[in-house]
This record gives C-alpha cells, sequence and structure tokens, in this order.
C-alpha cells in the first residue's frame, strides 16, 4: 500500500491528515507556502507526517494511492491532473467526509446548502431550526469546520446541516445530501472557474448522485432545476405558491411550508424574523424547509425562525448612536451580496466600499442606491475601480480602513444607517472578512469613532 498526498495546508487539508493518520495510512501533505507556520510544522510533526513545502514535486504521486485537495486548490492544478493521468484517483475533503459517513451507516444525514449567497447564514439557521426541536444537528462544511472533523464530535443520528462550495463540489464523484438547496447563483469565482457556465455546473453537482426518495430545492425563479443532474424529488421556494412539495412568502408577508402529502403549514410573518431584508426571507424559507425535512416538527420551527439572531459579518447591527445605525456586513465580499444589504436597509445611506477588487463592476450599485444614498467612502486597493464605475456619486476614497470608517461615521446624519458591506474580498488590509468586521465592530465598541453618543 503506497500513500495519500493531502494538498493544502489550511484547516481542512489538516483535518484530512489528521483523520488519515488516525486511520493507519500513509501521508505526505504538499503545500506551496514556502514558510508554513509553526503550529502546522510542530502539528505535522506530531503525526509524524512529512510536509512539503514551496511545490508540488511530481515524485510524490509515485507510489500515491490516492491525491486529496484542499478547496482553496483549483481541481486543474497541474499536479492535480498529472496524477489523474497516471490513474491515481483525485478527490477533496467533501468525497473523502462522504465516503466516511456513509461507512459509519449510524442514521446520520447530509442537508446541504451551496449557491453564491446566502449559504452560511441558510445553513447555520437549518442547524438551529434542528437544536429547537431537540434534534442533534451539526452546521459544518464551508461555514467553517470541514465535515471530516464534525464527524469525529458527531454522534448516531445526527443532521449535518452542510454548507457546500463550487470549489467544494469540484471534486466530488458520489457524495450525496439526502436534501440539498442551491439558493442563488449571479457571477463570482470567474477567476477560477472560467465561466458562468462552468461555475452553474459546478454548484450543480450537488444533486449529480441524488436518487428519488431525495430532496432537491431550487428557486422559483430561476430554471436550475430544468438542469440538475441526478433523480431528486423537486421542491420550490421563493414568492409564490409552489406546484408541489416547497415553501413560499405571501404577499402578506406570512411565511409557508407545503409538506410532501400536499398540506399547507403557515409559519410565521416575516416581521418577525430578527434577521432584516427580502433575501434573509429566502434564507428563512429553505432552512425551514430543510429542516423540516430532517425531522424538526412545526412549532419548533417556528420558535426557531422567531429566535435566530443571525451570523456575526452579515448585515449585523452592531450600534446605534445618535440615531445613526451602524451595521457590519463584512461577509458582503461580491457586487450581489453588496445589493443585497442595500436593498435590505431603507436608508439614507453611508456605504463603505473597498477592499481586494474582483474584477466585476460595481456600475450595478448604482441603481439599489438611487433615493437612499447619502454618501460613498471608498477605501483600500479597489478606490481606482470604484471611482471608474461610480465616482460621479458623493464620495470620499480612503485607503487606509480606521479612516474610512472614521469618515462614513462623521458623515452620517440622525436617521441614517451606516453600512460596511464592502463588495470586494478584504486581502488587501486584513486576513479574512471575519477580521475586517470583528476589528470594524471594535472601532465602533471602543468609541476610536468621531460620533455623539446620545444614547
Amino acid at each position: 500500500m503506497g500513500w495519500n498526498v493531502v494538498v493544502g495546508a489550511g484547516r481542512t487539508g489538516l483535518a484530512v491528515v489528521t483523520h488519515l493518520v488516525k486511520s493507519g495510512q500513509s501521508v505526505i501533505l504538499t503545500d506551496r507556502k514556502a514558510d508554513p507556520d509553526g503550529a502546522t510544522v510542530a502539528h505535522l510533526a506530531k503525526l509524524g507526517v512529512l510536509g512539503v513545502w514551496g511545490d508540488h514535486p511530481l515524485t510524490l504521486l509515485e507510489d500515491c494511492d490516492e491525491v486529496i485537495l484542499s478547496p482553496g486548490v483549483p481541481a486543474r492544478l497541474p499536479f492535480a491532473e498529472e496524477a489523474r493521468q497516471r490513474g491515481i484517483s483525485v478527490i477533496g475533503e467533501l468525497e473523502l467526509a462522504h465516503r466516511v459517513l456513509r461507512a459509519r451507516g449510524d442514521g446520520s444525514v447530509v442537508l446541504a446548502i451551496t449557491g453564491t449567497n446566502g449559504k452560511s447564514t441558510t445553513t447555520d439557521l437549518t442547524a438551529h431550526l434542528l437544536k429547537a426541536a431537540g434534534l442533534p444537528a451539526i452546521p459544518c462544511g464551508n461555514l467553517g469546520t470541514p465535515l471530516l472533523e464534525a464527524l469525529q464530535e458527531a454522534a448516531p443520528d445526527t443532521r449535518f446541516a452542510l454548507e457546500c462550495s463550487s470549489y467544494q463540489l469540484e471534486t466530488v464523484r458520489d457524495f450525496r445530501a439526502e436534501a440539498a438547496a442551491l439558493l442563488n447563483l449571479t457571477p463570482d469565482h470567474l477567476a477560477r472557474h472560467g465561466n458562468l457556465e462552468a461555475y452553474l455546473e459546478a454548484k450543480l453537482r450537488v444533486f449529480q448522485h441524488q436518487g428519488p426518495e431525495n430532496l432537491r430545492l431550487t428557486p422559483l425563479s430561476e430554471s436550475f432545476a430544468d438542469h440538475a443532474p441526478g433523480q431528486g424529488r423537486d421542491a420550490r421556494f421563493g414568492w409564490s405558491e409552489p406546484p408541489g412539495e416547497g415553501a413560499w412568502c405571501d404577499d402578506a408577508g406570512m411565511l409557508h411550508l407545503r409538506d410532501v402529502q400536499g398540506r399547507n403549514h403557515p409559519l410565521i410573518s416575516r416581521k418577525e424574523l430578527r434577521i432584516p431584508g427580502d433575501h434573509n426571507v429566502e434564507n428563512a424559507l429553505v432552512a425551514a424547509f430543510l429542516a423540516h425535512h430532517g425531522g424538526a416538527d412545526l412549532e419548533s420551527l417556528r420558535q426557531g425562525l422567531r429566535t435566530y439572531p443571525g451570523l456575526a459579518h452579515r448585515m449585523v447591527l452592531c450600534a446605534e448612536r445618535g440615531g445613526v445605525k451602524i451595521y457590519n456586513d463584512s461577509k458582503g465580499t461580491n457586487v450581489d451580496a453588496t445589493l443585497t444589504a442595500i436593498r435590505a436597509l431603507p436608508g439614507p445611506l453611508v456605504l463603505l466600499l473597498g477592499g481586494e477588487d474582483k474584477g466585476s463592476s460595481y456600475e450595478p450599485l448604482r441603481f439599489a442606491l438611487e433615493g437612499k444614498l447619502r454618501h460613498l467612502v471608498f477605501l483600500g486597493d479597489a478606490i481606482p475601480m470604484l471611482e471608474r464605475d461610480l465616482g460621479d456619486l458623493p464620495h470620499h476614497s480612503i485607503w487606509a480602513f480606521d479612516e474610512a470608517v472614521a469618515q462614513a461615521l462623521a458623515l452620517a446624519l440622525p436617521g441614517d444607517q451606516v453600512l460596511l458591506s464592502p463588495a470586494c474580498a478584504s486581502f488587501d488590509q486584513f486576513k479574512n472578512f471575519e477580521q475586517r468586521g470583528e476589528h470594524f465592530e471594535e472601532l465602533v465598541r471602543e468609541k476610536k469613532i468621531t460620533t455623539e453618543d446620545t444614547e
């Protein structure tokens, strides 16, 4: 028996290494990073695993049984392509975890969520609703905890609310979810996938191996179901009553669920949700439907929907001073996510935009801001592109994050909302969007900003 090569030394890659070692398999880890951090080196040393840094030498494929790619590693990596040409299996962590889960055969189920925007909130809310019903549930996947890691702490009969990114779905082979939802699709990660069609194809792989006993949930407003592979049973969600199973919000703002027997069940009014915006109504519909499929009773769904506070860094009201509400939506890392955040608030808005540019036009924001813009504050490396697309609107351009936040707060008047929803990645000034959001809230909390506190 040969070894397994794990590519990528992030949290997921290390979870794979740990599992394989505990399973008695030989492992080598490789990463393009030339200088790994001390904690990673120490962890590998403790496990007795060789780390190869700075490159992926093809000699690692000699006597290799399988290559496991971390989500951040492109499926078309030359190292992986060479492995396939040699007849070596190439998979990702999601496929490996699925293999382990099915081998256990302990009654656990997978409720998978994918889409461009809203999947983290929907995943977390699905688990919240299941827990409100007293059922064992773990939110995992792209949300933060790899499925392989979640399996280590899971009891039998667990419901895994699993966020699946397009990166993860690229490398699935036999992965199957008892229920799976595709929330939406807008241009994102095109540098990785090449075009929108390839991006959609990756997302649709979440349905590929479903059988007729499994559930496939897609929006009424899109034709995803027409193109979806697999044999999953169709259900729909949206803003009108679906023809069969599904969930919808009616004109009066009441959320409804229709079960497999065709029975309609009113849930709650959208006014009772603590998470704002039409997009979160859709997230709540999907989460309620998936949780109900996972065994949650209707009354628990109602109570769980009323109590869910939302995820950090996603449209969080983090302060209110002098009649100004301050929202952290650091997770708004693309234009479509920021459009959603703008539409969720009434205005007037002072909007912070910028960070590491992703190559999309910011022009669509112009139309969403009509009638509700107070001022824009452009920040970070994306300033030239923001000025190109939106420079005729009232704005300030300030590269440094702290100074940009201070300027935004200074511009706000009573009744305004200050919104951090950057439409950009955070990597120009921060490690990730979480760090950016935490720093934003710290600036507000510690009053490093010049606002009058009248509370």
